[in-house]
């Protein structure tokens, strides 16, 4: 077996040209023998950082043709009535989400200004991934009013739904507030969630969801991978 460290140095490195653009979706990568003279590696660890990146959803081999880039961007329409499935099944891919954690705690300053809560008070806090046909391209962070939403932890559990939970809880309906859009870099841990190199950029947007009456329902931060992923800001 190769070194861990020099395989996945290999992977972060052609991950890393992936999120340049320096091959376009449907590129056919360069072979082994190329790419192990590039790096000055052996073909098993051009061979074990490919598989990886494969795992990641970035590549994918065809038999006797070579490894082609499948990075297709997803568009991902941001309006008063977003919601990650309907973007999902529009854009002809598949949704799914993972949690990564769903517990009650003391909201954040900011969470409580959001939702108009008084400063330490119980939200229900949702942080998981978003995937679109096996791919991750985003990782989220929601905060709901936790005495208001009692049993919303159980319905996320069993939707994985935003819309499915809230609907079940007694809100029928919200829309969006606001959503505020900004650009980072991805630290260690977002990168190894969404499959990324440390440092590929991505698309931070917080957004506030209210109720029909105007009351905050969820206030949301949902990173983007900035190469996987489209904002498009539609009319209301």
């Amino acid at each position: 077996m190769s070194p861990p460290a020099l395989w996945s140095d290999l992977r972060d490195a052609l991950a890393a040209d992936l999120a340049a653009g320096r091959w376009q979706p449907g590129d056919r990568l360069p072979t082994e023998a190329q790419l192990a003279q590039r790096f000055g590696v052996n073909r098993h660890t051009v061979r074990r950082a490919l598989a990886a990146l494969a795992e990641a959803g970035l590549v994918h081999a065809r038999r006797g043709a070579g490894v082609f880039v499948t990075g297709r961007v997803t568009d991902y329409p941001l309006t008063r009535r977003t919601r990650f499935r309907d973007n999902l099944l529009s854009a002809g891919q598949t949704p799914e989400k993972r949690i990564l954690r769903l517990e009650t705690l003391p909201a954040e300053p900011r969470e409580a200004e959001a939702l108009g809560l008084p400063p330490g008070a119980p939200v229900h806090l949702w942080e998981g991934v978003s995937l679109a046909d096996g791919v991750p391209i985003s990782l989220f962070r929601s905060a709901f009013d936790a005495r208001r939403l009692p049993a919303l932890p159980e319905a996320l559990r069993r939707h994985l739904s935003v819309t499915a939970a809230l609907a079940e809880a007694g809100v029928a309906d919200y829309t969006r507030r606001s959503t505020r859009v900004s650009a980072e870099a991805a630290d260690a841990m977002r990168a190894r969630h969404l499959h990324l190199p440390v440092g590929a950029p991505l698309l931070r947007t917080v957004a506030i969801n209210v109720d029909p009456e105007g009351r905050a329902v969820e206030y949301g931060r949902t990173w983007f991978a900035g190469a996987r992923v489209q904002l498009i800001v539609e009319n209301p």
